[in-house]
């Protein structure tokens, strides 16, 4: 998918430039994502998005979703920084126990990412991360926003694997995608098709 572009140069030409036009296709995957978590939320009371289970990690929904969505909140805030960093995470401990204010942080990541256009997705930044467990090891790489929402993206569905699997523990059924990357889908659809 691209669009062609048309600017005007300071001497008066027109010329034309392709753009990549990336803006519908991967805004539309990360809210796809993020209302699949939404659409959990809302299946879920207090007590068993917080419940943690022993199978697996010890963790609870909560927990998963709380770092996923905290992983968008901070590209969102890095974007406007143009300095993306994924250890600065609030951890707030309501996003992981209280299923209306993390339906409400959802809500506020989806306002921010919709208005994000192919000029916003293209923005470079530095992003931030520490990369071996030893204290100080931070390393900074290039990037660009587009990239990090596409890693957002990946980064939640694998998360939603592990909240797949809390949920078949404590009893709470999820759709068939869920926790799935859209690759594997299309995978398994071809397999049946056959």
């Amino acid at each position: 998918m691209s669009a062609v572009l048309t600017f005007q140069s300071k001497d008066g030409h027109r010329t034309r430039q392709e753009s990549t036009a990336m803006t519908p296709q991967l805004i539309e995957a990360a809210q796809d994502v993020l209302l699949q978590g939404l659409g959990l939320l809302f299946e879920l009371g207090d007590e068993t998005y917080s419940h943690t289970v022993r199978a697996p990690f010890g963790a609870s929904i909560g927990q998963h979703y709380r770092h996923v969505l905290e992983h968008f909140q901070c590209l969102i805030r890095g974007a406007r920084a143009k300095e993306v960093n994924y250890d600065a995470r609030e951890r707030n401990p309501r996003l992981e126990s209280e299923v209306t204010y993390a339906s409400i942080a959802t809500c506020d990541v989806l306002r921010a990412i919709k208005h994000w256009s192919d000029a916003s997705l293209q923005a470079q930044c530095k992003v931030v991360s520490s990369v071996s467990y030893q204290q100080g090891s931070e390393d900074t790489v290039d990037s660009n926003v587009g990239r990090e929402l596409s890693y957002c993206v990946a980064h939640a569905i694998h998360h939603y694997a592990i909240i797949r699997l809390i949920c078949a523990e404590i009893g709470i059924s999820v759709p068939a995608a869920f926790g799935y990357a859209p690759s594997t889908v299309k995978h398994l659809s071809s397999l049946e098709a056959d």
